[in-house]
C-alpha cells in the first residue's frame, strides 16, 4: 500500500526539510523512496531518522511543490527532528536497512514513536483533487502536457463541487506551476 504523506527530515545544522511523498507500507515496515539527488535522501542517510506526517491540510502538499515550505513545526519526542504542527498524527521512524538503487533507493524504516494529535475526518473530493494535482505537478518533467490537461480537467470537477478556501488556495498554486510549465514548453 502507498500512503500520501509529508516527510520531514533534518540536516546536521538542524534545518528541517518538508517534502510530500508516497511511502510504501508493507507489514510493519515503512519504505521511503526518495529520488537521487534529494535533500530528503541526504538527510535520512545522515541522521538515520525521519518523520512521517499524516495531514489533511492539502495546502502543505501543494505548497511544498510550489516553493512554500515555511510551515509551523513542533519538536519530536523520541528522535532529533520536527513534525508538522498541522499533522493529525506523526510517526517518528528510524532507518534500519537500505536497498541501493542508482535512481531511487529503498529506505526501510521502523517506527520509534507514533503520536495521534487529532481525529481524521476524511478527505473531501477537493482535497483528493489537490493531492492528485500535486502528484501531477511533481511529474511535470516526466509526463506530456497532453496527459496532464485532461486529468486536471477531470479533477477540477470535484474541486468545484466541494472545495473550501484552503483547497482553492492550494489548487491555485498548482495551476500557476502548470501554466508556467506550459508556457516554457511552448517557448522551447
Amino acid at each position: 500500500m502507498i500512503q500520501e504523506v509529508l516527510v520531514t527530515t533534518q540536516n546536521a545544522e538542524g534545518v528541517t526539510h518538508i517534502t510530500p511523498m508516497g511511502i510504501h507500507v508493507i507489514d510493519d515496515d515503512f519504505i521511503i523512496l526518495p529520488f537521487r539527488p534529494s535533500t530528503t535522501l541526504d538527510n535520512i542517510l545522515q541522521s538515520k531518522t525521519a518523520v512521517i506526517n499524516y495531514c489533511n491540510d492539502v495546502r502543505i502538499f501543494a505548497g511544498c511543490l510550489t516553493g512554500r515550505r515555511d510551515w509551523p513545526l513542533t519538536a519530536t519526542q523520541k528522535i532529533k527532528g520536527h513534525y508538522l504542527s498541522a499533522a493529525l498524527a506523526h510517526r517518528e521512524v528510524e532507518l534500519i536497512r537500505i536497498e541501493e538503487d542508482p535512481t531511487r533507493p529503498k529506505l526501510y524504516c521502523k517506527t520509534i514513536n507514533l503520536v495521534n494529535h487529532s481525529a481524521f475526518q476524511g478527505f473531501n473530493r477537493a482535497q483528493f483533487a489537490v493531492l492528485e494535482a500535486a502528484i501531477l505537478v511533481s511529474r511535470l518533467k516526466m509526463l506530456p502536457i497532453e496527459k496532464i490537461e485532461p486529468e486536471i480537467a477531470y479533477l477540477s470537477i470535484g474541486l468545484d463541487k466541494t472545495a473550501g478556501d484552503h483547497e482553492r488556495e492550494a489548487w491555485g498554486w498548482l495551476m500557476t506551476i502548470i501554466d508556467q510549465h506550459k508556457q516554457q514548453t511552448v517557448q522551447s
